[in-house]
């Protein structure tokens, strides 16, 4: 089978042309980015692109945001030789922790919640999230955080859309994501719509 990353340059991100059309409807989110995943080449190019536009930010563990922030966060940690810290929905862990209610893409309120302690006061963390959208579930991560005096080395996403919610985040912090601002892509995740989704197949995801 011929290199996947044969059908577009490099810098165009090829792989997000994987990403998956929401069939569901409008309780979901927008798109599914699990794709890039599945296949070996785009996600290890994903990764390395993630590094590389993460070149001197300094960071000492990597928090994923619940749930599917587990996949990338965990992947970009061991990537970058640091730990990974899960920020979980409420309810889920066994042990002490500190929670916050945030308002996520849909609109519903929810909670999160961190272990406690989770690391040492200056700790560096990186928040990684599949998505921002709203920017909810981040703000969510960035307060708990904080409450134990962690300090935020940047906010990491396979797309950051664009709109006032996020507007903020970028500039108060470091923010990377393999959708580049400025690119044709950027436009299309503001629109909610991709134009590689007019030649989607599913098989162009499949493991080589």
């Amino acid at each position: 089978m011929d290199s996947k990353r044969d059908k577009g340059p490099r810098d165009d991100r090829w792989y997000l042309k994987l990403m998956a059309p929401n069939t569901k409807g409008d309780k979901f989110a927008w798109l599914d980015p699990t794709s890039i995943y599945i296949n070996g080449e785009a996600f290890h190019d994903l990764l390395d692109d993630l590094k590389t536009d993460l070149a001197g930010v300094q960071c000492d563990v990597v928090a994923g945001l619940d749930s599917m922030g587990f996949v990338l966060g965990a992947a970009l940690a061991t990537s970058l030789g640091v730990g990974f810290l899960p920020i979980r929905k409420a309810g889920k862990l066994c042990v002490d922790t500190d929670s916050v209610s945030f308002t996520n893409y849909s609109g519903r309120t929810q909670e999160m919640e961190m272990r406690l302690p989770a690391f040492a006061p200056g700790t560096r963390v990186l928040i990684v999230d599949q998505w921002v959208e709203t920017g909810g579930t981040v703000d969510g991560a960035i307060r708990l955080i904080e409450r134990q005096q962690g300090l935020i080395a940047g906010i990491v996403a396979i797309a950051i859309e664009e709109n006032e919610q996020t507007r903020s985040y970028r500039e108060s912090y470091r923010c990377v994501s393999a959708v580049l601002p400025g690119s044709n892509w950027q436009n299309d995740c503001n629109a909610q719509t991709l134009r590689s989704f007019a030649s989607y197949q599913p098989e162009d995801a499949f493991p080589p």
